[in-house]
């Protein structure tokens, strides 16, 4: 999507302070961190949000999900960390690509 940030993170078009990336996901520490670490696992591919999801995304969704610990202890939360998806408005979600948030004090 040609408007979205995370596509453009994802494209290398902006510049983001990359964690982790492979061809179908990049991981950046959030520029508004709520701990010592934090920072955001999407997708490459532009997903709206967690509600726009089928089943053809299970892959993606556990492919993320098993990055999350891996990449944790990496940042220094090996003790343990928080996770967040942000969905809709009502939910939070301010940026509308889906994203997961790691966060955590060291």
């Amino acid at each position: 999507m040609s408007d979205c940030i995370f596509c453009k993170i994802a494209a290398g078009d902006i510049p983001a302070n990359k964690v982790y990336e492979d061809d179908d996901v990049v991981a950046f520490h959030d520029i508004k961190p709520a701990g010592d670490v934090h920072f955001l696992l999407v997708p490459k591919r532009h997903v709206e949000s967690l509600a726009h999801c089928g089943a053809d995304d299970a892959a993606m969704l556990g492919k993320l999900m098993l990055l999350v610990p891996k990449l944790a202890a990496e940042q220094g939360l090996a003790r343990g960390f928080k996770t967040a998806i942000n969905t809709g408005r009502g939910g939070g979600q301010e940026v509308f690509h889906l994203h997961v948030h790691v966060y955590g004090n060291k």
